[in-house]
């Protein structure tokens, strides 16, 4: 008898849902909040209450694309953390309130871990173990995975995420939000000629605060001295930033391979959707022989499809909460 699976990601801005069918996804969808775009980031209460209008027509969308009624449902996912509270509570009250209602269990997913799941949803799969690097707005880490329900943190940020660093760099130069999806752009027309620090930080962790203020410090110098200077050398700053953020990176997942011994590397988050980022990956695997595993575009960013096959691994074991499950802002990596 099949599993069906309804999966619901709300920890942040966008509304998102999913249903899988075993360890196929046959549904995926999300609501888009574009509203946030005005701000120049994502504002907390207003992601809420657009998650509360968004998440029922959502939800009906994928039931309906799916091709299934609710009562096939087999079990009910969740996101519970991390993410703004606001936005977890309404996707966790969801979640709970319709397993209820169809007296049917729930499973509650750590939204990492599910950005690493995301490698599960297509051929080919990594084999165990792999190597992930997580890149998003709000985590930058190196993850060490032996199976689908074990997973290490190698490497952690000690401040700012790399996905941070893009979007605040971007605010900086009067980019509109997100900013990084437009570096990106600009960089590929740009050419990498401005120097930027790289961070000695130990062992396998990152910190992006300094090139930050680095980043700051550079524009306001050479604007002090021309006052087109961003504007006439757009491109090459961002190509520059960029090429830096992912020196960063990289560097650091070469070192985890050459400490763990392990060449099987993948890429995960919003960020890993950079092509920068893709495209130096795949050359340095090429140079040193790693077998690289890199998400399709629609599974970087924040979606349910992830959480969906996150699921499905735990409810092959049995792994599901109860009703007193609540959303955790900053839920711990082994919570």
């Amino acid at each position: 008898m099949s599993i069906y699976i309804l999966a619901i990601e709300s920890s942040c801005d966008d509304t998102a849902a999913a249903v899988i069918k075993d360890d196929k996804i046959i549904a995926n969808g999300v609501s888009i909040q574009k509203i946030h775009e005005n701000f120049g980031g994502v504002v907390p209460e207003w992601a809420s209450r657009k998650h509360q209008s968004n998440i029922i027509p959502i939800v009906d969308y994928v039931i309906k694309q799916a091709g299934i009624e609710i009562k096939d449902l087999s079990a009910i996912a969740f996101t519970r953390g991390p993410g703004l509270m606001g936005s977890l509570i309404v996707g966790v009250s969801f979640a709970k309130a319709l397993a209820l209602s169809l007296d049917i269990p729930i499973i509650e997913v750590h939204h990492m871990k599910a950005h690493v799941m995301a490698h599960f949803i297509d051929e080919p799969k990594p084999n165990f173990p792999f190597l992930c690097l997580t890149v998003s707005g709000g985590h930058t880490q190196i993850i060490k995975v032996t199976d689908y329900n074990e997973m290490e943190v190698l490497g952690n940020t000690l401040d700012d995420a790399a996905g941070e660093a893009f979007d605040k760099a971007g605010k900086i130069m009067g980019l509109t939000y997100p900013a990084g999806p437009i570096i990106d752009q600009l960089a590929k027309t740009g050419i990498p000629k401005f120097q930027f620090p790289e961070p000695n930080i130990p062992e396998l962790n990152f910190s992006f605060s300094g090139l930050k203020t680095a980043f700051r410090y550079f524009l306001r110098d050479n604007v002090n001295v021309d006052p087109d200077f961003i504007q006439k050398n757009k491109a090459d700053i961002c190509a520059s930033l960029q090429a830096q953020i992912v020196k960063i990176l990289l560097n650091k997942v070469q070192k985890a391979v050459e400490l763990t011994g392990i060449k099987e590397v993948a890429i995960a988050g919003g960020v890993s959707a950079n092509s920068g980022l893709r495209n130096e990956l795949i050359l340095r695997a090429n140079l040193n022989s790693w077998v690289v595993h890199i998400p399709k575009f629609e599974y970087c960013t924040d979606n349910a499809a992830m959480i969906a096959i996150a699921a499905y691994y735990k409810y092959k074991k049995d792994d599901f909460c109860d009703q007193g499950t609540g959303p955790d802002a900053r839920l711990e990596w082994n919570a």
